[in-house]
């Protein structure tokens, strides 16, 4: 077997059969990707099937030089994900990373935004440019519904249930779930849809996608980035942020207001409660709050 081969395999194998998104398969075909250009730049003549421990601990080690302990530990589980699919499918019977450990990290706190930081960011948009009612529209979807940016992009009109409250999002692996939506950010959404959607002309292939560029398309994950650092530096925001830190301060200012952690793992579409739990990262001041107002010896 050969690596080209080898990686068809996986990618068909990660889709298919794990059911993961285009962005997970290609991180996971990126770190098989790094260790074929390690064995190409040192003439290293090695199959899937014949690479050893070895040759790994070297790559590893080589690799290990430019990335953090995160980045290693990443490209460690990514290469045993591959290797032990090439054992699933009797390529191999042994996996060259089993006895190779990851640096130990501790879990990263998520950063977010206050209330203050989002009512700002929102605040700062010029709604009279002729996106800034799509932008608005954005904002507050992506802070009251806790989305994935790529859930934002794809969000289609047929998937909002504003009569029922609820927008039906399609998560990692094509899981679906239904996030409830606010009455204030469906009035966002309509007045986009309504007053600013209704006038562009639409590309055939985007008649379904929600959010727009100005040529009718659908949003790339980069420009909700764009959108989003461009009102940070607007603001003076001294704080690095993305769209993701509007779904962290979601999930975080619901904990804190008194949200069940069950609960919000279903909004954020979190398979194990252990991933929402990181979002019990409460400051003193709120916990202190917490004891004064629930423990019965107050």
């Amino acid at each position: 077997m050969k690596w080209h081969q080898a990686l068809e395999d996986y990618s068909m194998y990660l889709k298919i059969e794990r059911g993961l998104s285009v962005n997970s398969v290609s991180s996971y075909l990126l770190d098989v990707k790094k260790l074929i250009t390690y064995l190409e730049v040192n003439t290293i003549s090695h199959s899937p099937i014949t690479i050893d421990n070895v040759i790994i601990k070297a790559f590893i080690y080589e690799a290990a030089k430019n990335l953090n302990p995160r980045s290693q530990s990443r490209l460690i589980s990514g290469l045993k994900g591959f290797f032990n699919y090439l054992i699933f499918e009797d390529y191999r019977k042994d996996n060259p990373l089993d006895t190779i450990d990851s640096p130990r990290i501790g879990r990263k706190l998520p950063d977010t935004l206050s209330e203050n930081d989002i009512n700002n960011l929102i605040s700062a948009i010029d709604l009279t440019h002729p996106q800034g009612q799509r932008n608005k529209a954005i904002l507050e979807v992506l802070y009251s519904c806790g989305l994935r940016v790529s859930e934002l992009t794809n969000l289609k009109l047929s998937d909002l249930f504003f009569e029922e409250g609820f927008l039906k999002i399609t998560g990692k692996g094509d899981k679906q779930r239904f996030v409830p939506i606010l009455e204030d950010t469906q009035k966002y959404v309509l007045i986009y849809k309504n007053e600013i959607r209704n006038h562009i002309k639409i590309h055939p292939e985007h008649q379904d996608i929600l959010f727009l560029n100005r040529r009718g398309k659908q949003l790339t994950r980069a420009m909700i980035f764009t959108i989003i650092k461009d009102l940070a530096t607007k603001i003076k925001l001294d704080k690095t942020i993305s769209p993701h830190t509007f779904r962290h301060s979601f999930a975080t200012h619901l904990l804190e207001n008194g949200a069940d952690l069950r609960a919000i793992q279903l909004m954020l579409g979190h398979e194990s409660i252990t991933t929402t739990e990181i979002y019990t990262h409460l400051d003193r001041s709120h916990l202190t709050t917490v004891i004064n107002n629930f423990h019965p010896r107050k």
